[in-house]
């Protein structure tokens, strides 16, 4: 794909409260796109902005099952059951100068939950507030029962992108899946393209669940949790299909995984990244399952959501000749940068 800066499509879009979607599938699309747009989007946080500080409760403010809204969906134009969306990130910015992460009764990594039920105490409900410093790139963390403040890297990321699921399935956004969904995994970051299998015409590409940022596994169910301003670039790979989202950067091959119980989750991610190896360098399985077992790095995206989600990394450098996707990666880090350079130009 070779595009110069003036021909770039460019969609901005910020949806208005009752425009928010809480479902991958079961909704029409808010805008038709063509391959190659740029998205300028707004996204919501987990909470819709209802919960603010230790004040708000989110069982007193939020009502379920709104919870974890995403912008979209949108359809992309040719994407068909079989072809992959690539979705690069150009840019996530936090759009308040301020998040919150919190504690839930029955929900995070540490306590008793819907599946794993235990006679202990629920945990309590607790709301943090932190300080996002988007000029000195910092999060500032304050706890509630001591004076401790510290300053963190800011480090936005996604915690929810996903498309419609197959067969007319309707899942709500707060579970990853197939289709992506609440992966929370922080390489879904500035910078990557993230890979998607197309289940249906379009595609229907949602995203939302910013994080300032977020530490491997979300254990206590939630991350610094704010409002995104992001900018993506949609394309579509023709008769190429993706079993699992995928992420690419500059330096690593990603797979991902998504179920109960963890195991499972890091042997589908696991799994796939090997037969991905084979695949890319022409390898027998076995001896892509050899390499991927020494070079293999394999962190958690959450592993508190309703299935929890695993990732395998490999890195670049050992897979010589290899171009994922015929470069599809290469070339929208190109259209982003175009579009960066027009945005200059303003």
């Amino acid at each position: 794909m070779t595009i110069a800066s003036h021909d770039i499509p460019v969609l901005r879009y910020q949806p208005q409260p009752h425009e928010l979607a809480y479902t991958f599938g079961g909704v029409p699309p808010v805008h038709r796109v063509a391959p190659g747009t740029v998205l300028e989007l707004r996204t919501e946080d987990c909470f819709g902005g209802l919960v603010r500080g230790p004040g708000d409760l989110p069982s007193v403010v939020c009502e379920f099952p709104y919870l974890n809204p995403v912008t979209g969906p949108f359809h992309v134009e040719g994407a068909e059951p079989g072809d992959t969306l690539a979705v690069h990130f150009v840019d996530i910015q936090p759009a308040r100068d301020w998040g919150v992460s919190t504690t839930f009764p029955h929900f995070g990594a540490l306590t008793s939950t819907h599946a794993t039920v235990t006679l202990q105490p629920p945990l309590e409900e607790l709301v943090w507030r932190y300080d996002i410093d988007r000029q000195r790139r910092t999060v500032t963390f304050h706890a509630l029962r001591s004076e401790l403040s510290l300053e963190l890297p800011l480090d936005p990321m996604h915690g929810t992108v996903g498309v419609a699921p197959a067969a007319a399935e309707v899942r709500m956004t707060i579970t990853p899946d197939a289709h992506g969904g609440n992966m929370d995994t922080p390489e879904v970051r500035a910078g990557v393209t993230l890979y998607l299998g197309v289940n249906v015409e379009g595609g229907l590409l949602s995203l939302g669940d910013g994080h300032a940022r977020q530490g491997e596994g979300e254990v206590c169910g939630t991350a610094v949790e704010t409002a995104m301003d992001t900018v993506v670039v949609v394309d579509v790979v023709k008769g190429v299909p993706t079993p699992w989202p995928r992420i690419e950067d500059d330096d690593y091959l990603m797979s991902t995984g998504s179920a109960r119980p963890l195991e499972d989750a890091y042997r589908i991610s696991q799994y796939e990244v090997v037969i991905w190896t084979a695949q890319l360098l022409d390898l027998d399985v076995l001896d892509a399952y050899q390499l991927v077992s020494q070079v293999g790095e394999a962190p958690p995206g959450n592993v508190c959501d309703p299935t929890y989600t695993m990732l395998a990394k490999l890195p670049k450098k050992y897979l010589p000749g290899a171009e994922a996707y015929g470069g599809t990666h290469a070339q929208l880090r190109e259209v982003a940068a175009h579009y960066r350079a027009r945005q200059g130009d303003r």
